[in-house]
């Protein structure tokens, strides 16, 4: 980023903000849209089950402990690659 001037570095950076905010409310409406899809079943009320409501939990609690571990993993991948690049 060093050869970018400070109008480019400025563009860059929102550009990259909208992008992560974007992925950020895609992930989210995926999240949304599986655990619903996964745990809700009954239409006749207004209000959620003590059934469904225990499966939203335990479903957004994996989504997050999945998410999680994937970005641990991404960090371990990259990290291999700096140091592999840098021998």
């Amino acid at each position: 980023m060093d050869m970018l001037t400070s109008a480019e570095q400025r563009t860059l950076e929102q550009r990259m903000q909208k992008r992560q905010v974007k992925e950020f409310v895609g992930a989210f409406g995926g999240l949304v849209e599986h655990c619903f899809t996964s745990c809700i079943d009954d239409f006749t009320s207004k209000s959620l089950s003590t059934k469904e409501t225990g499966c939203l939990n335990r479903c957004v609690l994996k989504w997050m402990a999945t998410q999680q571990r994937v970005s641990e993993r991404f960090q371990e991948h990259n990290a291999q690659i700096t140091q592999q690049m840098q021998k």
